[in-house]
């Protein structure tokens, strides 16, 4: 990927948070959460970020998006250190990229309505007047398939899915080139799942949204994204196009991953369950080749 295809460059992150002191217990060394971690996004690119709780996958969204300073290395948006950048610059270069959360219902002032929400962050990033605004909004609400009666309505009487697409409708109104979405369908049905999926895979198709796509589940990422990079410990374990990871997986961690997603099929299922214990099986082998001492033949003097 050339300079011109790059949106985000990542390169050698760090992060630790500050450890916590009890009283009268011997100081920590802070908890290191993200520890080297490198990788880019390209224009137009949906990449999945994918590990277990705690593997520091959402620390690593937040720095992107200068939510967190690093302790070390960079993040490059377009080419400008988004750290390095002034009060004044930063809140202008902010619309660039904006956050989905997995919470919908939290991120949304309850009490105000639901096309005001929307309407607020098109104040913020444009001077259409107020009218104009509103049209934008009710566009903007059309555009995740919601319809435009729902502008009138508080956060309180809508489903999370029809509130996590009105958190995707607000983010739109920056418009931004990045998008991370941090767990953002993992709370919701599988059936509402699969439709807010089919929103995020049209924004990229038809207008080229990149995505940082943050998740524990590979299916997910297996359907939206064409690259995945897997983390373990805040470390990068595996990279690479999102079919061949999981197909030939290098990593036991991953391995670990993907035999941990359910299959509908059963077929498929008794297929994994053979070729696991088969694995297993092997390293069992191996083990006891290792630990089996050598012995000598001895002859008779």
């Amino acid at each position: 990927m050339n300079d011109a295809e790059t949106l985000v460059e990542v390169e050698d992150l760090r992060y630790a948070y500050p450890a916590r002191r009890k009283l009268l217990a011997r100081r920590r060394q802070p908890a290191l959460a993200v520890d080297e971690v490198g990788f880019t996004i390209g224009r137009g690119e949906v990449v999945a970020l994918v590990g277990e709780s705690g593997s520091g996958k959402s620390t690593i969204g937040r720095l992107i998006l200068g939510m967190l300073r690093p302790d070390g290395g960079s993040v490059r948006f377009e080419g400008q250190d988004v750290h390095a950048l002034g009060r004044r610059a930063s809140r202008a270069h902010r619309h660039n990229y904006q956050m989905v959360f997995q919470d919908p219902y939290s991120s949304l002032n309850p009490r105000m309505r639901v096309g005001d929400a929307v309407s607020e962050a098109l104040a913020i990033t444009s001077e259409l007047d107020a009218s104009a605004r509103r049209e934008q909004a009710e566009a903007l609400l059309r555009r995740v398939h919601l319809d435009a009666e729902i502008f009138e309505r508080l956060p309180a009487e809508l489903s999370g899915g029809q509130r996590q697409r009105v958190g995707i409708a607000r983010a739109l109104a920056a418009r931004p080139k990045l998008i991370v979405a941090d767990e953002a369908l993992a709370s919701l049905d599988v059936s509402i799942q699969a439709q807010l999926a089919q929103v995020f895979a049209e924004l990229n198709a038809e207008e080229g949204l990149s995505m940082l796509f943050i998740t524990h589940d590979l299916a997910m990422a297996r359907r939206l994204a064409s690259r995945i990079i897997v983390l373990n410990r805040g470390r990068i374990v595996e990279e690479g196009a999102t079919d061949a990871v999981i197909r030939a997986p290098r990593d036991a961690y991953t391995r670990a991953l993907i035999d941990a997603v359910p299959i509908a099929d059963p077929v498929l299922a008794r297929a994994r369950q053979r070729e696991r214990l088969a694995r297993q099986g092997h390293a069992a082998q191996e083990d006891t080749r290792s630990t089996t001492p050598t012995t000598i033949e001895r002859t008779a003097p």
